[in-house]
């Protein structure tokens, strides 16, 4: 192994260069982006569960405490976010509700500067679009878009996971939070036209129905609010047009600061990436590039649900298939860029990912 190729390594992949991982994003992530929801959804479950439901195991792998002060910039993982909601769900005497009386109590004031945002936006159209723009800063979970039909325009909500049951049950309270700020912002008697959710219903849909005051379906293929167009170009009652850039220009700060520092997964991956090539990288090593202990590493790691050692294998594949692509290092300058003392050790670990050995990937991607 040459010096160049292991400087050329750590540049492609280490600090030193402003773009991290910029190879090996060109094709797919380096490893799954954990995606994340702002922890004041998380105070409004605890606001409607029973009171007598009981909740501080439940906080535990968000890492929050019953009593934490609301601090919507506070980040948990949506995957233990949608853990922690299904479980209260079944504990609450009310469970089938819970999301819509959550969602109904949320208020534009929650969400702090986006809120405000939404809030002083000229028309429901421009709160809706800055949901758009900045939804970010509320989390990498979520987002919204505008989708005009013949029948006036949905307000769909994107959402990343896998469909377990939390997470229908925070589609559902997202959905009925639209619908409660919508009311609270427009000069008009807001009333959807129709409420669209994916999954089947969890029981008796005259429920829904009632809670929204409009025709609620089921397994429709999107999760949205059909909207008639004259609700959207309905004058706000606090709409400012200059507050309301004021607010865009701060939540466009935000999401600055948002996209530059990614999730602790993918940071983590190119802390882990810049080190391969002088053998895996222990935990504490990781933690200290970050600018944290390792306990708060492994903490906040575990908040999230990821393993050090699943974001270890993980980055040594992605690694190992964008060099075996796109470079013509050799079988072993590649076995030594990801971390094997033996290329043997390589081999076997690439015929256990790929079903392939590393030469015959390489000759099918070429």
């Amino acid at each position: 192994m040459t010096l160049p190729r292991i400087s050329y390594c750590r540049r492609l992949f280490g600090h030193e260069h402003d773009d991290k991982l910029w190879l090996l994003r060109q094709s797919e992530p380096l490893t799954r982006l954990m995606a994340e929801i702002t922890s004041l959804y998380v105070h409004k479950v605890l606001a409607h569960a029973g009171t007598d439901v009981p909740v501080h195991d439940l906080l535990e792998p968000l890492g929050m405490v019953p009593g934490d002060p609301i601090d919507p910039s506070y980040m948990v993982s949506s995957s233990a976010y949608y853990d922690f909601f299904a479980a209260l769900a079944e504990r609450d005497p009310d469970g089938l509700t819970l999301p819509l009386r959550i969602g109904a109590s949320m208020r534009s004031d929650d969400y702090g500067a986006f809120g405000l945002a939404w809030k002083s936006a000229p028309t429901l159209r421009g709160s809706y679009q800055r949901s758009e723009r900045y939804g970010q800063v509320l989390g990498s979970a979520e987002a919204y878009t505008l989708e005009p039909t013949g029948n006036g325009t949905f307000f769909t909500l994107k959402k990343s996971g896998d469909g377990r049951t939390g997470m229908l049950l925070s589609n559902e309270a997202s959905m009925a939070a639209v619908d409660a700020i919508s009311r609270e912002v427009t000069t008009a008697d807001f009333v959807p036209t129709s409420v669209h959710f994916k999954h089947a219903a969890r029981g008796d849909t005259a429920v829904y129905e009632a809670h929204f005051g409009c025709s609620v379906c089921f397994e429709t293929g999107r999760d949205a609010l059909l909207i008639e167009d004259h609700y959207l170009d309905a004058p706000n009652r606090l709409g400012d047009q200059t507050i309301a850039q004021f607010f865009d220009a701060h939540l466009e700060k935000e999401l600055a600061a948002s996209t530059q520092s990614g999730s602790l997964e993918h940071q983590l991956s190119g802390v882990v990436a810049s080190a391969l090539s002088e053998g895996v990288p222990t935990l504490t090593r990781v933690a200290g590039e970050l600018g944290m202990s390792g306990r708060t590493l492994q903490r906040r790691l575990s908040r999230e649900g990821v393993s050090f050692q699943n974001v270890v294998d993980g980055t040594r594949r992605e690694l190992a298939r964008k060099l075996l692509r796109d470079t013509d290092y050799s079988l072993a300058e590649v076995s030594f860029l990801c971390g094997y003392s033996e290329q043997s050790a390589f081999t076997r670990a690439f015929r256990r990912w790929e079903a392939k050995t590393p030469r015959d990937y390489r000759m099918a991607a070429r």
